[in-house]
């Protein structure tokens, strides 16, 4: 069917890992005849869940999206992952999203991915209903779960409906502002009166909808202090300008799992869900390079922005994207502004999970895909030739893991290593690099999970086995002494025999390797010093403690000796080594790692467990200070203790944590620690 952008609704779903958005999509999708089976994520039949990896695990990893229409609306639903290590999924979506579902457990408590979803939502100004799932499990409390809600985000909550429940199943709905109660008959609603012991609970809610309705508009909120009671349609009218304004979360209940209460739901987001049309959550660059709010144009030339890609290696790539403006249509050439470079529009498709269904256009506002883009990815902007708009690209936070890759099988490093370039494209969030230090290659990423997943997916997509390993720490040797050495390297074979011969003093310094000649007189000629240098900077690769390179160091020579006939640059060279060793060793080395730079934001609440664990890894706080409702605390510790930080702090966090590091500089290892390091070290060279 062919849709005008006003009944478009396009809906990120998002929430805490395994509190059933993937369920409530199954059930969006099975109520609105787009599915003939309610999918089960425990039987690894549903539409959004359909990569290897999420039916084994049960587990969201990647953003989905499908599409169903009801009552008159075209839902493009984006079910987002709730895990940790998948944020940038959600960053993704919430660049193509108009409004959102946020899926809440009925525990009684705000779930840390309630919690950031709703951040994310505010963040980038989008509006947001809350749904609370499950209702229908053992222990579940919606009661106590809505004024969890409401203590931590006090009036902006509106609970506009309640379940009703015998025993733990949910057979029906009050709707507070109306003040009606339905009850399901065969799947239908049908409309009973409020059970007595419900009227008390639904009056209270209603005087607090008054009040956030009162609040989201001058004219009521004159009339609600004057003591006038708010009409039902004021109080719609209230809740309706306060959910777009982001000020006002609906709340209601169901059991997505079960499929109550899901209809009900649905009503709600024809009624108060945005078209494209009304949000603006992307900015646009202009051709004379200024920024101004989008705006959903249905009218004018054509532009669309990639917010995701998916790597297939049977189709290639896939790109999804969002119709900014204009009509897009088969066989339309389109310049990729991100690049500058020129594509064709091939058959354009819509999703459903993994199937794709073609269709003729798509307008202004819709989601669809597009397959056998050339130089296409997540972020990119494309438009009509003379449509010179660019739209603000996608920010992914940084990795905060990394680990070394390789490839189980020997000789299958390249095909790892491709492997892993193709899936960059679905998934920028990680990143492969080679570490100039160590000449590993690193694969970063947002936590260990993160990092797992992709390597599944490398074995199940291209056939091939990673293997994980913790980066080599790139530590460094230096010393603490000036020290005098000679170096020579003699040698007679018969023939030309080999003499070079100089005397060296190594001092500490700032820099990481100062070369000076002192020689006078000639002991040492001219056309020789610069082997002398060459043979002392080659020595700087592996020092005498255990094998890492050297830094802060000066060498002067400044004194030696030649033979007219049998010396030469390289008897100099290695003469130089010689002095190098000799000299090293008795100049107090010390082995010395990397030090960062840290930056910690995390609620009051964990401040002590934060320092605690800061303590333990030989970390040394610098400062705090407040940011909002959390604490920033700035600490340095090693690198060697930072590996699995990523983990930790949210364990220590419930996942509310989040950090940020950097290299800051070079220092002494403890004595203890560097023993061990160069007694493990050194055993490994001889191996």
């Amino acid at each position: 069917m062919n849709y005008e952008t006003r009944n478009i609704r396009n809906v990120a779903i998002m929430g805490h890992s395994g509190e059933g958005k993937t369920s409530l999509c199954e059930a969006i999708l099975f109520n609105a005849k787009a599915t003939d089976r309610l999918g089960k994520i425990l039987d690894g039949n549903t539409v959004m869940d359909f990569d290897e990896q999420e039916i084994a695990k049960k587990l969201s990893i990647s953003l989905s999206v499908a599409n169903c229409e009801f009552n008159g609306k075209k839902f493009n639903l984006m079910d987002v992952p709730g895990f940790y290590d998948f944020e940038g999924e959600g960053i993704q979506a919430l660049s193509a999203a108009d409004s959102a579902i946020i899926v809440l457990g009925p525990w009684g408590t705000v779930s840390v991915g309630c919690e950031k979803a709703i951040e994310s939502c505010e963040k980038s100004k989008i509006p947001m209903m809350v749904f609370i799932n499950q209702v229908d499990k053992e222990n579940a409390n919606v009661l106590k779960t809505t004024q969890a809600l409401q203590e931590m985000y006090g009036t902006k909550v509106a609970v506009i409906s309640l379940p009703i429940l015998e025993g733990p199943k949910m057979v029906g709905y009050v709707t507070v502002v109306e003040k009606k109660a339905y009850r399901f008959n065969n799947g239908d609603p049908k409309e009973i009166d409020v059970p007595a012991d419900m009227i008390d609970e639904m009056n209270r809610i209603y005087a607090t909808l008054t009040e956030v309705a009162a609040e989201n508009d001058e004219e009521l909120f004159d009339k609600f202090m004057e003591g006038v009671e708010l009409t039902q349609e004021e109080v719609i009218l209230g809740l309706k300008l306060g959910f777009k304004m982001g000020t006002t979360i609906p709340v209601m209940a169901g059991s997505a799992y079960t499929n109550s209460g899901v209809i009900a739901l649905m009503a709600e987001m024809v009624k108060v869900l945005p078209s494209p049309l009304v949000h603006q959550n992307d900015l646009r660059e202009t051709s004379k390079g200024s920024d101004v709010p989008c705006e959903v144009w249905i009218d004018g030339q054509v532009s669309l922005k990639v917010f995701k890609t998916i790597a297939d290696p049977f189709v290639g790539k896939l790109n999804v994207f969002k119709v900014m403006t204009g009509t897009l249509k088969s066989g339309m050439i389109l310049v990729n502004h991100t690049n500058e470079k020129t594509e064709k529009v091939g058959q354009l498709l819509i999703l459903k999970g993994k199937k794709q269904y073609p269709v003729e256009k798509l307008v202004a506002g819709d989601i669809g895909a597009l397959a056998k883009l050339q130089y296409t990815n997540t972020g990119d902007t494309l438009a009509e030739i003379g449509n010179e708009v660019k739209y603000s690209s996608i920010v992914f936070p940084q990795p905060v893991i990394s680990m070394a890759v390789g490839a189980v099988k020997s000789g299958e490093e390249e095909k790892v290593i491709q492997g892993l370039y193709r899936l960059l494209e679905e998934d920028i969030t990680f990143q492969l690099v080679k570490s100039k230090e160590t000449a590993e290659m690193l694969i970063c990423g947002m936590g260990e999970t993160h990092i797992e997943i992709i390597c599944k997916k490398l074995k199940t997509k291209f056939g091939v086995e990673a293997q994980l390993s913790n980066p080599k720490i790139p530590y460094r040797e230096s010393i603490k002494k000036i020290v005098e050495a000679e170096g020579k390297h003699k040698k007679q074979s018969g023939g030309h025999g080999q003499y070079g011969h100089c005397k060296i003093r190594f001092e500490p310094c700032e820099e990481d390797f100062v070369f000076a000649s002192e020689v006078v007189g000639g002991s040492v000629p001219k056309q020789y010093i610069p082997a002398i240098e060459k043979g002392l900077q080659e020595s700087l690769k592996k020092g005498v403690l255990a094998g890492y390179p050297v830094v802060g160091l000066k060498a002067v020579v400044y004194d030696g000796s030649y033979h007219d006939v049998d010396s030469s640059e390289m008897a100099f060279k290695l003469a130089a080594s010689n002095a190098f060793k000799d000299g090293l060793a008795n100049a107090k080395p010390v082995l010395l790692e990397p030090v960062m730079s840290v930056k910690i934001t995390v609620p009051e609440n964990y401040m002590g467990d934060i320092l605690g664990d800061m303590n333990k890894r030989r970390g040394r706080i610098l400062g705090m200070e407040a940011d909002e409702n959390k604490q920033v605390i700035m600490a340095e510790s090693p690198q060697s203790e930072m590996f699995k930080y990523a983990t930790d702090l949210r364990s220590i966090t419930q996942g509310r944590g989040i950090f940020s590091m950097e290299f800051a500089r070079y220092e002494e290892v403890p004595q203890q620690i560097a023993d061990k390091l160069a007694k493990s070290r050194n055993a490994e060279n001889k191996d």
